[in-house]
């Protein structure tokens, strides 16, 4: 079984987090290649909400990984922050108003809008159906590929936004909301065709039935397993979770696993949870993405 390490950041300063991300990498063993040239590390930059509501992954927590991969590899390596544009976000503007530019210029990384990338059309087989979309050039040379997602609910039959559901962010077409009727299967292809290396889960603010301060960091270089360790923070049983299943199904990872370091259920007592109002409106909305109508209404 994969390892998935829980650690408690000690408080909410870079060095804290630092050392968080650093321990819990320590904890599943993990140990990066010295001879690397490329990096890339996706963050969940989804629109642009501030990092304090939960919902987009913290700048400093980026930077932590930034600094730990280069004391421990190389100072040279070249490191990209990769993201692309959505139906209602478009990525310089993100990238802007989220912080990144700062982090880009400190310590001189790129900022890769990836629906501007240079791409190669590719073919992907999920439950015996082909599917055929592009996959950008800066992902297809990483060395190392890192996905720093955020555990947050989603109301599109989904149920939870983790490690596997952050590599949609990966497709560069801009409009996306076109795949929302086959959403499950379109996170498994494109996790099948640009598999990630490492899942560093930034958890230290959380969005659930609103921001919490959870002080979470969690490793793995399996996403199944830690989508399956998130689910159940979030108080959710993996179990039912539609695109998990497929993921372990078509070989993606496992859903059983190891944890390792501070228990599931520290967690698990804290997490913010939806109340059963907020799960009826999730199913009124998923109900109206998945037969189309929430297409027509406008909403993506």
């Amino acid at each position: 079984m994969s390892l998935v390490s829980l650690v408690k950041a000690s408080g909410n300063t870079k060095d804290s987090i630092k050392k968080a991300i650093g321990e819990s990498l320590n904890l599943i063993g993990y140990q990066p290649k010295q001879k690397m040239e490329n990096i890339v590390i996706k963050p969940n930059l989804c629109y642009y909400w501030d990092y304090s509501t939960g919902q987009t992954t913290d700048p400093k927590f980026v930077a932590s990984i930034i600094e730990l991969f280069r004391e421990n590899i190389s100072p040279d390596v070249n490191i990209s922050i990769i993201e692309s544009d959505a139906s209602a976000m478009v990525c310089k503007y993100a990238f802007k108003m989220l912080g990144y530019e700062k982090i880009a210029e400190k310590y001189n990384v790129k900022l890769v809008n990836l629906s501007k990338d240079s791409f190669y059309p590719a073919k992907v087989t999920v439950e015996g159906k082909i599917f055929q979309f592009t996959v950008p050039e800066t992902i297809q040379r990483a060395d190392l590929k890192i996905n720093v997602p955020k555990i947050k609910y989603t109301a599109r039959g989904i149920e939870l936004t983790c490690a596997l559901k952050n590599i949609y962010g990966c497709n560069p077409h801009p409009k996306k909301f076109k795949y929302h009727k086959i959403l499950a299967e379109t996170i498994i292809a494109l996790n099948k065709l640009m598999k990630f290396d490492l899942c560093i889960i930034d958890g230290n603010i959380v969005s659930g039935i609103s921001p919490r301060k959870l002080g979470l960091v969690m490793a793995s270089q399996d996403p199944v397993a830690v989508d399956a360790a998130a689910a159940k923070i979030a108080g959710l049983n993996p179990k039912k979770i539609k695109y998990l299943q497929l993921a372990e199904k078509e070989g993606i990872g496992k859903t059983a696993y190891i944890p390792k370091g501070v228990s599931i259920n520290y967690f698990k007592s804290r997490y913010p949870r939806k109340d059963f109002k907020k799960k009826l409106m999730g199913k009124a909305y998923a109900a109206l993405i998945l037969t189309g109508l929430g297409e027509k209404l406008g909403i993506q």
